[in-house]
């Protein structure tokens, strides 16, 4: 394996890993939002806040990561992507700090503010559309580049049928990974009246994932052809990935090994995200970022492998550490206090 498609590979692991962690977030903001609209708020607040209250801090290290390691690996995409995503990119900022914002108040705080609670939830939504711009403009078709000054073409974007399918893509996957987990999660705590709940949301938002992605597939085959024959030659792995799909639903839908299910929610979409990744190259930002051609010096790209794969070794294991302690903790997961004294 040469230094270019190890250090691409170690950064998309980053990113799946974000994926994972911040759509369970994203998606269990939303859902804690719509449980005051719907007046379940007292049913599964419970099982979204002993999740996010131990979490939420480290959601947005996997991001962190993958942002130094492009630009470390790849460092013409500072210019490209820096310019063209300006204005995405901001506004996903604000959104994130929202989030934190809304994180501090009510875990140190006494009161929520439903105006807070709708711009917590509404922002589950808005980050992971504004983000899933990165992947779009990697297509090509979208950056002007004139006069050495760098342009996002917000006609083309927003009129690109491409473009609204990875956005839709992007809003129910965020949403049925999140739903999936807690469903998991709403088992382990032995709740199960929440379980009645989540689990609704887990079958109902299953097969707009499917129909999202299947748009995803028609749309990349009109607006980048070569991408999506390269995608055909890994048919494979999105065809196990649609088996995962369905022996996910098939558990959820008959109602146990909750714990299976959502472990295969995770394959479905690892097979179809590296899938996705290793078709797109060896293009990372068509057509002007080529993997081979814009890749950094081998001494920088030793160094940065290095410290990734590190880092990779500190982080799982903490992750992992975090769940013993918190999530997959008896007590803590059924919401027991600790007795005093």
């Amino acid at each position: 394996m040469s230094y270019e498609v190890l250090g691409v590979t170690v950064l998309w692991i980053f990113l799946f890993g974000y994926m994972i962690v911040a759509s369970i977030d994203f998606g269990a903001g939303f859902f804690s939002y719509y449980s005051v609209v719907t007046g379940n708020r007292n049913v599964i607040h419970g099982i979204i806040a002993r999740y996010l209250s131990p979490v939420w801090e480290v959601t947005n290290v996997f991001l962190i990561f993958f942002m130094v390691g492009i630009v470390g690996f790849f460092p013409d995409s500072a210019y490209y992507f820096g310019t063209s995503l300006l204005l995405p990119g901001s506004f996903a900022i604000v959104l994130l700090a929202i989030r934190g914002s809304y994180y501090a108040f009510s875990n140190y705080g006494n009161k929520e503010n439903r105006f807070y609670m709708l711009l917590y939830g509404a922002s589950g939504l808005l980050i992971p559309a504004s983000l899933s711009t990165v992947l779009t403009i990697s297509e090509g078709g979208f950056i002007d580049v004139s006069g050495g000054k760098v342009t996002l073409m917000y006609r083309e974007l927003f009129t690109s049928p491409y473009s609204w399918a990875v956005v839709l893509l992007a809003l129910v996957s965020v949403l049925y990974i999140s739903a999936t987990f807690l469903t998991y999660y709403a088992a382990k705590a032995k709740d199960v009246s929440a379980l009645a709940i989540v689990r609704k949301y887990a079958l109902f938002w299953s097969m707009p994932t499917i129909f999202a992605s299947l748009l995803v597939f028609f749309a990349i085959s009109k607006h980048n052809p070569e991408h999506f024959n390269r995608m055909l030659d890994l048919s494979w792995m999105f065809v196990l990935s649609f088996v995962c799909f369905i022996g996910a639903f098939y558990l959820f839908w008959r109602g146990y090994n909750y714990g299976w299910a959502f472990i295969l929610v995770m394959l479905q979409f690892a097979l179809a995200f590296f899938g996705y990744g290793a078709s797109h190259l060896p293009d990372i930002l068509y057509p002007y970022i080529h993997l081979y051609d814009n890749f950094t010096n081998r001494t920088m790209a030793l160094s940065l492998i290095g410290a990734f794969i590190a880092g990779l070794l500190l982080l799982v294991p903490s992750i992992y550490l975090l769940m013993r302690l918190f999530l997959f903790n008896a007590s803590y997961v059924e919401g027991v206090k600790p007795k005093k004294g």
